[in-house]
């Protein structure tokens, strides 16, 4: 078994801080997606698709998109739970992460997309879409600072793959300006308590 990672992506820390939380190792190879390696063969002939990360099993099954790895992961070890207990809690914690995904981690990551020089020549970029995202991701940012005035995390008491993907999408939005206001304050607190822990270093 092998993780195709990243160091540079937002993507792949999701599955590192995942595995982390899980107290699971896994032997990484780092692809250069600067060099465009992840659009080449041999990887673009296990992952069409070219995204990072993807888990390559032992009998040669590939495994792209991070909630898809970690869901692989969650199954084969349950403890602790990041994806939910019961069904009635894995219903919330994937409305959640779907939320996050969405509604934050999208808009970021369009915006880097459309207005950061990075991908200038690599994709068509749509300058005027980019500020569209920077702007919805900050609007998002407010409406979860209200969202979470009342619970420890964003899918309730306990830490989640909800609360991997919103920290991601935050560091990743200091990039192209989309970060916590100061006034938002519900969101400052979680953020001291999410990047503090030691997963968050992975």
């Amino acid at each position: 078994m092998k993780l195709y990672d990243s160091k540079l992506a937002p993507n792949p820390r999701r599955v590192r801080i995942f595995l982390a939380e899980k107290g699971i190792s896994v032997p990484t190879v780092q692809v250069d997606i600067g060099k465009g390696e992840s659009r080449k063969p041999p990887y673009i002939e296990k992952n069409p698709l070219g995204g990072l990360p993807m888990l390559e099993l032992d009998d040669g099954t590939c495994i792209a998109e991070s909630v898809a790895i970690c869901r692989y992961f969650e199954a084969t070890q349950p403890n602790p739970p990041l994806m939910g207990t019961d069904a009635a809690d894995q219903g919330v914690v994937e409305m959640w992460q779907r939320r996050m995904e969405f509604e934050l981690f999208r808009n970021v990551t369009g915006c880097f997309q459309n207005t950061h020089d990075f991908f200038k020549g690599r994709i068509e970029q749509v300058p005027a879409y980019g500020e569209i995202c920077r702007k919805a991701g900050r609007a998002r940012l407010a409406w979860l600072d209200g969202e979470i005035a009342k619970r420890p995390f964003i899918a309730g008491g306990r830490y989640t793959i909800a609360d991997i993907t919103a920290l991601c999408a935050i560091d990743f939005g200091r990039v192209v300006d989309i970060r916590i206001a100061d006034d938002q304050k519900n969101l400052a607190r979680w953020y001291e308590t999410v990047s503090t822990r030691p997963s968050a270093k992975a």
